[in-house]
């Protein structure tokens, strides 16, 4: 039975648009910084990083997308959105308890049709070399690796997808 569950569990997750001010995204962006500054070398400081403010992330300026299991919030990305710019996509976490069910994946592909849907056409991205399944995850999905776009102190990847 357990493995039955197991199998299931990932079919149970689901994706929702959520108010950045909401206490599931607040505790989504806290568990996010605190597992930040525990993999980053010097830590992480989110009053440094890029901004990525709650009014930045709701429409029409963005959107915070939060999957849950059982209810529970267990993931979340973001994006900010930019006229004639690329869209960033941040704030990409996945509860530890979460990961290896495909969550983090599928939250890209969320982000991306919420994209597609405000005519977005490039999304950029950008992560810290200590996020290696990050990475891997970015580059499974199409994004490719470019030159720097900004001045993200915490950044030592820059990536890049066009959107069809």
């Amino acid at each position: 039975m357990s493995e039955v569950e197991r199998l299931l569990r990932p079919s149970l997750v689901n994706f929702a648009l959520e108010d950045p001010d909401s206490d599931d995204a607040r505790c989504c962006f806290e568990q996010y910084f605190g597992e930040l500054d525990e993999r980053f070398e010097a830590g992480f400081d989110p009053s440094i990083s890029l901004s990525a403010d709650a009014d930045e992330l709701r429409a029409p300026a963005g959107a915070l997308i939060v999957a849950r299991l059982h209810g529970r919030a267990i993931g979340c990305v973001a994006l900010k959105f930019h006229k004639k710019s690329p869209a960033e996509l941040k704030r990409m976490w996945v509860s530890p308890s979460a990961r290896g069910m495909g969550v983090g994946r599928r939250l890209i592909v969320e982000a991306e049709k919420r994209a597609r849907q405000s005519k977005v056409r490039i999304i950029h991205l950008e992560t810290n070399r200590a996020l290696r399944e990050a990475i891997s995850l970015y580059r499974q999905a199409g994004y490719v690796e470019v030159d720097a776009f900004n001045a993200e102190p915490y950044a030592d990847h820059w990536f890049e997808k066009r959107l069809v």
